[in-house]
């Protein structure tokens, strides 16, 4: 291995996957992102180089120096961990980062990771699908490519049916209801907003498809567009709850999950 591309998931450090983990601890440099958890990059080797790329909203666009960055030290033969929030393929311009590697020779592995598009929604209680509620669900970017780009079509968005998960879109509240609205989507259709969905931070707002210009909370953000967005289904078992359900009676095992409350 001489690249990875690593999904660091959505904010809990927790939610990295076992693979992610055992090749931060391998790599001699860790290129990361703005939101990756500071957790993370202590699985990093003593010595390990850790190199911030994170891009600020609303900066110049950077993209073309971190590949160049990714094809240099894979070209030089260090393990290199270009960890992601989220997942890599996912609004993550790892798609690009892989052309890039690809171009250039460079040999490079692709480790899956937990998106907030689906994190943050079942952290805040809201299943993107649900039976007799959602039986689709799309997810998109407010943000698209350069400041020349045509944006979004909100308004065909809206006749959708199903779920909308919205990423990077805290700036654009305005224009994304007016334009779902346009589309069809009714006014008092359920928004919910999950702010640092999975970590300590997380706060959520519940509101309605025609009052969410009025919400603030600013990004990260993950904005949820559906009937599903009512819903608060979020764990009944607290941290401490599940150390306490520890069941040491059969040759010391694992904690055993509670079927009933």
């Amino acid at each position: 291995m001489t690249v990875a591309l690593v999904g660091a998931g959505p904010g809990d450090p927790g939610l990295l996957t076992r693979r992610g983990a055992d090749l931060i601890a391998r790599a001699d440099v860790v290129v990361y992102d703005r939101l990756v958890a500071r957790e993370l990059l202590d699985l990093a080797p003593t010595g390990a180089e850790l190199i911030d790329v994170g891009k600020v909203p609303g900066a110049s666009d950077q993209q073309a120096g971190i590949n160049a960055l990714l094809v240099e030290q894979g070209r030089i033969g260090r393990r290199v961990v270009r960890l992601k929030g989220g997942d890599p393929f996912v609004f993550g311009r790892g798609g690009e980062e892989a052309e890039a590697l690809r171009r250039a020779g460079v040999a490079y592995e692709v480790v899956p990771g937990v998106s907030s598009a689906f994190a943050a929604p079942a952290a805040a209680g809201i299943p993107v699908t649900h039976r007799g509620l959602a039986t689709s669900v799309s997810v998109v970017t407010a943000r698209v490519g350069e400041a020349s780009s045509t944006g979004v079509d909100w308004e065909a968005l809206g006749r959708l049916d199903g779920t909308l998960v919205i990423l990077m879109g805290t700036s654009e509240h305005r224009q994304i209801a007016e334009g779902l609205m346009l589309g069809g989507r009714d006014v008092s259709t359920p928004v919910a907003v999950v702010h640092w969905g999975t970590t300590t931070r997380q706060q959520v707002v519940r509101s309605t498809l025609g009052d969410l210009p009025s919400i603030t909370l600013p990004a990260p953000a993950a904005i949820v567009v559906g009937a599903v967005a009512a819903l608060d289904l979020g764990s009944t078992l607290a941290p401490a709850d599940e150390e306490s359900s520890t069941d040491d009676t059969d040759g010391g095992a694992e904690a055993v999950w509670p079927l009933s409350q």
